[in-house]
């Protein structure tokens, strides 16, 4: 809802997608630009799978991934090779204007 109100245009992939979804996804509507976010710890290395899915694809650097939630930091983005991490929603917005 951020992103959209910041003027991007968003697909929403919806919950518990699997990494090869949001490379279909990202290839299918040209992304620029990944964003993930988790809720609860479980679904962390979910984030580092999609990261690696999108660079198996050939699209690491083309296509920017960032992530975000209550229990993801910046340390976290920078162990799995996320291109940003936002604490918020907000702070996501301006981080995709700086990453574009």
């Amino acid at each position: 809802m951020m992103l959209e109100g910041g003027g991007y245009d968003v697909v929403d992939l919806e919950v518990d997608v699997p990494p090869e979804k949001y490379v279909e996804a990202a290839q299918a509507e040209n992304a620029d630009v990944i964003a993930l976010s988790a809720l609860l710890t479980t679904t962390m290395p979910g984030m580092k799978d999609t990261i690696d899915a999108i660079a198996e694809a050939g699209m690491k650097g083309s296509v920017k991934v960032i992530i975000g939630g209550a229990p993801v930091t910046q340390n976290y983005a920078d162990e799995i090779g996320a291109d940003g991490y936002a604490p918020d929603a907000a702070s996501a917005v301006d981080l995709v204007t700086s990453l574009l």
